[in-house]
């Protein structure tokens, strides 16, 4: 008999043996807390179409779709629905989409250069119009979105060059603006919620001005103010972003974000 083929010794009488057990899931990262408050902004949108912008809604409209809501529309941008695992579901021909864009039945997950107390929104340029510091995307299909479907924001990069007391340009249509304008802009216009790496915001106050809605694990009432260039309404108690479950962590690990794109947009 070889060495090759020569069974191992038995382990010695009362030596414990190797464990077996799966080593337990490493905590949260703040990028995946980002990725469960990203997710929640669909929960309860019933069959409506999610187009998130950028790697952490990405991942957050597929774990939503896979899981809390199953009814979710998912896109491939182009002109193809698709199932949580990007194959093929429909066709979404150009005026499909258009049809339910004014009809309210899009929720879009946008990012912003700049964003006010009321949700104005800025991805056009920084600086005077007449002669900006900088130009940015342009205003694109910002004021379509906000006033024909819920509109969230992400914010990978929470700051006061970001959170600014009055966008230099309105791109999207904050609850002032829209309220100015009058019923035929607030008739869909709704902005649910804008989610940062420090934490989860939404307009639940009597003027629809900005509210802090929960912190993620780490963060402090202390830091996401310092960020912040206006004071949001901060309640007596603020609660954290909830916890990812064993599942939905192995899922956003293993199965939608394997290469950790998430962590790229918000490193640990």
């Amino acid at each position: 008999m070889t060495d090759a083929t020569r069974p191992s010794p038995a382990p010695p009488t009362g030596a414990p043996l190797p464990d077996t057990r799966t080593p337990p899931l490493l905590p949260p990262t703040r990028a995946e807390y980002c990725v469960i408050a990203c997710a929640e902004a669909w929960r309860d949108n019933g069959e409506v179409l999610a187009s998130p912008m950028g790697a952490v809604p990405s991942v957050g409209a597929r774990l939503a779709r896979r899981t809390f809501a199953p009814e979710l529309l998912l896109t491939d941008g182009e002109a193809m629905l698709v199932g949580p695992d990007g194959t093929p579901e429909g066709w979404l021909p150009y005026r499909r989409h258009l049809t339910m864009v004014t009809g309210g039945r899009r929720h879009v997950m946008m990012g912003a250069s700049q964003i006010d107390r009321f949700g104005n929104q800025n991805i056009s340029c920084i600086g005077d119009w007449e002669r900006p510091a900088r130009q940015l995307l342009g205003v694109r299909g910002a004021p379509v979105n906000t006033l024909n479907n819920p509109v969230s924001y992400w914010v990978p990069k929470h700051s006061t060059r970001v959170f600014v007391e009055k966008v230099d340009m309105i791109s999207g249509v904050g609850y002032d603006s829209a309220a100015a304008a009058g019923p035929t802009a607030t008739r869909y216009h709704r902005i649910p919620r804008v989610v940062s790496n420090l934490g989860v915001f939404d307009f639940a106050t009597p003027d629809h001005s900005m509210r802090l809605a929960s912190l993620h694990p780490g963060v402090t009432v202390e830091e996401v103010l310092a960020a912040t260039g206006f004071g949001p309404t901060v309640p007596d108690e603020v609660p954290y972003t909830r916890e990812p479950t064993v599942a939905e962590l192995e899922l956003i690990r293993e199965v939608i974000d394997p290469q950790g794109l998430r962590d790229r947009e918000v490193p640990g």
